[in-house]
């Protein structure tokens, strides 16, 4: 019967280890990485929509108050770059981006050529005042009221 050497039981046992260490180094790196990455690349998204689209809105598909200030856009004939939160598995990080950037957390949030106009309230009263037409850079006369 043959017997194992001293040897190559050493060499089992010193790859599994190195084996183990490895795998362990890089579950840290990865997991380092992804908590400090994700809160930084939510904010970079925000930033680079906004720069990207000259119209946004960050939204809820379910939301009365979004598709009160989407239906603005429409009455428009303009078309927004929309976000739907409730519709993205990093939806909640967006919105917590979107709170450090302009200090709400609410819905909609309503962005011209890259300036936060603000939420519902905010676009009806640029709609009504002719302020989203000049951002917008449209005419404006004979638009009906909402």
């Amino acid at each position: 019967m043959a017997t194992p050497s001293a040897t190559s039981g050493n060499v089992s046992l010193l790859q599994y280890v190195s084996v183990i260490t490895l795998m362990l180094s890089i579950l840290t790196a990865s997991y380092c990485t992804s908590v400090e990455a994700k809160p930084k690349s939510s904010t970079a998204f925000v930033k680079k929509t906004i720069s990207s689209h000259s119209v946004v809105i960050f939204s809820k598909s379910y939301c009365p108050y979004c598709r009160r200030a989407k239906g603005v856009f429409k009455e428009l004939k303009q078309e927004p770059y929309v976000v739907e939160l409730d519709e993205r598995d990093d939806g909640g990080k967006i919105q917590d981006a979107l709170s450090k950037i302009v200090g709400r957390r609410t819905v909609p949030q309503v962005f011209i050529n890259g300036k936060h106009l603000g939420g519902s309230d905010d676009t009806i009263e640029a709609y009504e005042n002719g302020e989203l037409a000049k951002l917008l850079g449209i005419d404006s006369k004979g638009e009906d009221e909402l």
